[in-house]
């Protein structure tokens, strides 16, 4: 028995001697010691030119200005007593830089007139229907979301004197009810800065959008790519009446983040969002975007690449059956787990970068970690090669081409007439991504890249 497993240990010996299969033992680098998934959000900015239509002011502030607009039932205090109702639509122009606002209203009051002798009240009432158009000049503003104005009455064109028939004679009492203008102007000026006040409160809807808008979408279902916007801050400009609309520039600042396996776990806030005035904006878009590709996900791609594919000298040859990464003191690390000629992993080390024509990441300065080129040197040193090598590293990339341009092809409908609410438009362009930098975390690779282009929102037949 002894001879016999003296016997069979020095064959499985010499068949390990002469095998054409190798193991090769590297030592493994240890990843960085971060813990935390912890990276530099670059800032988006995006302008926002908004344009309301005067004609959508004017139709919002018919909704809130309605019937009977002013009354007074004291007789006593003035010797009028009186009840306007606006009778049409309220008409909205522009003039030189001003919204002149023209009125229709019917007035029916009752005048009193005589006189006190002696104690006895000698006084007589009539009561009277009129009608008038009123014209109002306001400026307009913004105001923590709000539009604003100042309102001032113009001028008031009676369609006749105001009279009443006493013993068959027709009296002017313009004298009477001219002073009382003067009450219900005031009234009537208040209720149209109310009315404009609230037909535009930008405020609920900007920030329902941006909620919509914050949210993660799948931009890639091949590559589980997701792409969300972040705001952040909102900045605008006063508004501006000209060529019958009013115009204002609206700014976002926010974070764009592409990330490749889970989706962002960033949550919008509306409550935190503050408007803040500014005097001037910048017409363009400017867009960074982080595209964060975790080295789980990342490896599953460069795993694909070497699927099929044989590397080696003659017939001695490897074929890779998986890839792993992880960094280490701002390097790549690359693990090769190999079959072939030689059994085990390899470890390599390499600098990421962009290629801005194939839109790819890649791994540049690659080469062989000390301690793997020492086991190589003794146990294959044929796969010690610079060509072997060189054709290792072409398999070490993976495209962002496909993300990029699914992103923009999925931000499209957003940049063509996109409606969020009735009579709301978005339009814009977006011009082609360039590359900025790349970030190493201790889990995620982060490509930064930078676009820009315009958007402009529109408020045409609001309801």
């Amino acid at each position: 028995m002894k001879t016999l497993l003296i016997s069979l240990l020095g064959s499985g010996l010499l068949l390990t001697s002469c095998s054409t299969s190798k193991r090769i033992n590297a030592l493994k680098p240890e990843p960085g010691n971060t813990t935390d998934v912890v990276y530099q959000k670059s800032t988006s900015f995006i302008s926002l030119p908004v344009t309301v239509a005067v004609a959508d002011l004017e139709t919002q502030t018919n909704k809130f200005v309605n019937g009977l607009v002013y009354e007074d039932n004291n007789i006593k205090d003035d010797d009028v007593m009186l009840k306007v109702w606006k009778t049409a639509p309220i008409k909205f122009t522009e003039k030189n830089g001003r919204l002149q606002i023209v009125i229709p209203v019917k007035v029916n009051g009752q005048v009193r007139y005589g006189t006190t002798a002696m104690g006895i009240d000698m006084h007589d009432t009539r009561e009277f229907d009129l009608a008038a158009n009123i014209t109002f000049n306001s400026s307009i503003g913004l105001k923590n979301w709000q539009m604003t104005s100042d309102t001032k009455l113009e001028n008031l064109e009676w369609t006749e004197s105001p009279s009443v028939t006493v013993a068959g004679k027709k009296i002017p009492v313009t004298y009477l009810i001219n002073p009382t203008i003067k009450l219900f102007k005031t009234r009537i000026e208040n209720e149209l800065d109310n009315a404009i006040k609230e037909s535009v409160n930008l405020k609920p809807q900007v920030l329902d959008a941006l909620q919509t808008m914050s949210k993660p979408f799948k931009v890639n279902e091949q590559y589980e790519t997701w792409f969300q916007m972040m705001p952040t801050e909102l900045y605008v400009t006063d508004a501006k009446l000209s060529k019958k609309q009013i115009t204002m520039n609206m700014g976002l600042k926010c974070t764009m983040e592409t990330t490749v396996g889970q989706p962002p776990k960033g949550a919008f806030k509306k409550e935190s969002i503050v408007l803040k005035a500014v005097s001037a904006m910048p017409e363009k878009v400017n867009a960074v975007v982080a595209a964060v590709s975790t080295y789980s996900s990342a490896s599953a791609m460069i795993t694909k690449n070497f699927q099929g594919q044989e590397f080696g000298d003659g017939k001695r040859k490897v074929v890779v059956q998986k890839v792993d990464l992880w960094s280490k003191d701002n390097k790549m690390i690359v693990a090769l787990e190999m079959t072939g000629s030689i059994n085990g992993t390899i470890y390599l080390t390499g600098i990421p970068n962009y290629n801005a024509v194939t839109k790819e990441i890649f791994f540049d300065q690659m080469d062989y970690i000390l301690d793997t080129k020492s086991a190589l040197m003794r146990t294959a040193n044929w796969m010690a090669s610079g060509i072997i090598l060189k054709k290792i590293q072409e398999n070490c990339r993976y495209s962002i081409k496909e993300n990029l341009e699914e992103g923009k092809k999925n931000m499209q409908p957003y940049l063509n007439n996109y409606s969020p609410m009735a009579g709301v438009y978005l339009n814009g362009t977006l011009d082609d991504f360039e590359f900025d930098k790349i970030e190493l975390t201790n889990n995620a690779i982060i490509a930064f890249i930078k676009g820009s282009g315009k958007i402009n929102l529109k408020v045409d037949g609001m309801k």
